[in-house]
C-alpha cells in the first residue's frame, strides 16, 4: 500500500529562513496594517490622493508594500530577490505589472517588456517561465467586441491581428528559450476570446513540450467543465494543454456586471464550491499528467496538501516537471518554502515594474488580503510567530 506523507507547511523557520530580523519586523509591521480593513481602506485613499498630487511619497512605498510584494522597478533590480528565493530552492516567474496601458505604443512596449523577461529567463535556471496579460497588449473594448461577435472595422480588424501577432511573438519566443509562457485569465466578458488565441498557440507551440498555458479560473461555475472540454481539445488536434489553475481575481466586478446587465451570476455562489471545484480540477489534472502539465496557483493550504497527496498517489516525484506549485511573492511564504524544502517545484510570481505604473497591483494586494477571510490574519499570525520563535531562540 502506498503510504502518504503529508508536508508540514507550517514552520515558520524554513518559511521565512530567507528574512534577516529586521526584513521580518517590517514584514509584521505590514501585515499588522493590512489585517485592519479601516486602515487598509484609508491608507489606500491616502496614497492615491498623494500619488495624484504627486506628493514625494515614492521613498516610502518603495521600502514599504512595494518591497514586500515586488522585486524591483526593473528586471535588473528583481536580480537579488531572484538569487534569494533560489537559494532556498524557490523559482521565480517575472511579471511586469504595469497596468492601464490603452495604446497602441503602450501595447508594443508591454511586449518589448516580457520579450526581455523571456531573454532573461533563457540564460537563467531560475526562471521556468514568463507571463503576460492580454489587456497588456491589446484593446479591452477591442477583445470584448471580438468576444461579443461585433462587426469590426477595417482599422479593428487590423488592430486585432496585431494583437494575435503579438501573443505570437511571445509564445514564439518562449518556445524558442524552451520556457513556459502564462496568459493570464481576466474578466469573464473577454476570457473566450484569450481562451481562443491561448489554444490556437498551444496547438502551435505544444505539440512537443508543453510552452503555452492557458489560466483557469475555477470561481467561476463553468471553469471546471471548461477545463475538460480544452482537454478533450488538446487531445483530438494531439497537443500538450498547459493548465494553470487560480481561484479568480474579478468577483465583485463580475457580480456587479452580471446584476447591472441582467445576465446569470458566472461566479460559484460561495467559497466552498470554488474550493471543490478547484480540487476536483486538481485531480482532473493529475490523472490525465500525459497530456497535461499543471501549475497550481494557490495559497489554500488544504489544495496544496490535497495535491502533494495526489502525487504521492500517482507514484510521482516531488520534483516531476509536470507539476509546479505557485504563490505571489510577499504572501504565503509558509507554503512555499515548505513544499520547496521538501523537495517539490515551487515558483513565486514576481511583480516588477515602475512604482506608479505598480500601484493598482499593489491595491489589490492589499484589500484582497484584508476581504479574503483569514488570509491576512493567517499572514499575520505566521510572522508573529517566527519573531517569537527566533526571540527565544536568541535568548538561549
Amino acid at each position: 500500500m502506498f503510504a502518504v506523507q503529508p508536508v508540514s507547511l507550517d514552520n515558520t523557520e524554513i518559511a521565512f529562513s530567507y528574512k534577516s530580523d529586521e526584513e521580518l519586523r517590517k514584514t509584521y509591521l505590514i501585515f499588522s496594517a493590512i489585517n485592519s480593513p479601516l486602515l487598509t481602506k484609508v491608507g489606500t485613499k491616502l496614497v492615491k490622493i498623494a500619488l495624484k498630487l504627486k506628493l514625494p511619497i515614492h521613498g516610502i512605498l518603495r521600502k514599504t508594500i512595494f518591497q514586500q510584494f515586488c522585486g524591483g522597478e526593473t528586471i535588473h533590480q528583481c536580480e537579488p530577490t531572484i538569487q534569494r528565493l533560489a537559494s532556498h530552492h524557490v523559482k521565480t516567474i517575472l511579471d511586469y505589472s504595469a497596468e492601464g496601458e490603452k495604446t497602441e505604443k503602450g501595447f508594443e512596449k508591454v511586449t518589448r517588456e516580457v520579450l526581455a523577461a523571456i531573454a532573461k529567463a533563457k540564460i537563467s535556471e531560475h526562471l521556468p517561465f514568463c507571463v503576460f496579460k492580454l489587456t497588456g497588449i491589446a484593446s479591452t473594448r477591442l477583445l470584448e467586441k471580438v468576444q461579443a461577435q461585433h462587426k469590426l472595422s477595417s482599422a479593428e480588424q487590423e488592430a486585432f491581428e496585431r494583437v494575435r501577432q503579438r501573443v505570437d511573438t511571445l509564445c514564439k519566443a518562449a518556445y524558442e528559450a524552451q520556457i513556459g509562457i502564462f496568459i493570464d485569465g481576466e474578466e469573464s466578458w473577454i476570457q473566450e476570446v484569450i481562451d481562443d488565441l491561448a489554444e490556437e498557440m498551444m496547438a502551435r507551440y505544444n505539440r512537443e513540450r508543453v510552452t503555452v498555458f492557458n489560466t483557469y479560473q475555477m470561481y467561476r461555475k463553468d471553469m471546471l467543465s471548461n477545463l475538460k472540454l480544452a482537454f478533450q481539445r488538446a487531445v483530438t488536434h494531439q497537443y500538450f494543454l498547459g493548465a494553470k489553475l487560480v481561484r479568480g481575481a474579478y468577483m465583485e466586478k463580475e457580480r456587479e456586471r452580471a446584476e447591472e446587465e441582467g445576465y446569470p451570476d458566472p461566479i460559484q455562489p460561495n467559497k466552498q464550491a470554488t474550493d471543490d471545484d478547484y480540487n476536483k480540477a486538481l485531480l482532473y489534472c493529475i490523472n490525465n499528467k500525459q497530456r497535461i502539465a499543471l501549475v497550481s496557483g494557490s495559497h489554500n493550504e488544504y489544495s496544496n496538501q490535497y495535491l502533494v497527496l495526489l502525487m504521492q498517489k500517482h507514484s510521482m516525484s516531488p520534483s516531476d516537471s509536470r507539476v509546479y506549485f505557485s504563490q505571489l511573492y510577499g504572501m504565503s511564504d509558509n507554503l512555499s518554502f515548505n513544499l520547496a524544502h521538501a523537495g517539490f517545484n515551487v515558483t513565486k510570481y514576481l511583480p516588477y515594474g515602475p512604482i506608479d505604473a505598480v500601484m493598482p497591483y499593489l491595491f489589490r494586494r492589499a484589500e484582497e488580503n484584508t476581504s479574503v477571510a483569514g488570509q491576512s490574519s493567517r499572514e499575520y499570525r505566521l510572522v508573529k510567530s517566527e519573531l517569537k520563535r527566533r526571540k527565544a531562540a536568541h535568548q538561549k
